[in-house]
């Protein structure tokens, strides 16, 4: 696996991560949708800590700040 997430990427993920989890816990949100929810922010911070996001590979998108030499 190659890194393919930047740090602001991660941050606002993990940042989403913790609203939703907050969301969740404090019973704000319940149910099918809270539980729905919960995943994403388990999604979300697994791939902020790995900083690799599976979806982007497809799209070839890279939110990484690489400087990449000129041709």
């Amino acid at each position: 696996m190659r890194k393919n997430m930047g740090s602001f990427d991660r941050f606002i993920r993990v940042l989403l991560a913790a609203v939703m989890a907050f969301l969740y816990f404090n019973h704000i949100i319940s149910g099918v949708l809270g539980l729905v929810l919960l995943i994403f922010a388990g999604v979300f911070l697994l791939t902020s800590l790995v900083s690799f996001c599976p979806l982007y590979v497809p799209f070839r998108i890279d939110t990484r700040n690489v400087k990449k030499g000129i041709k």
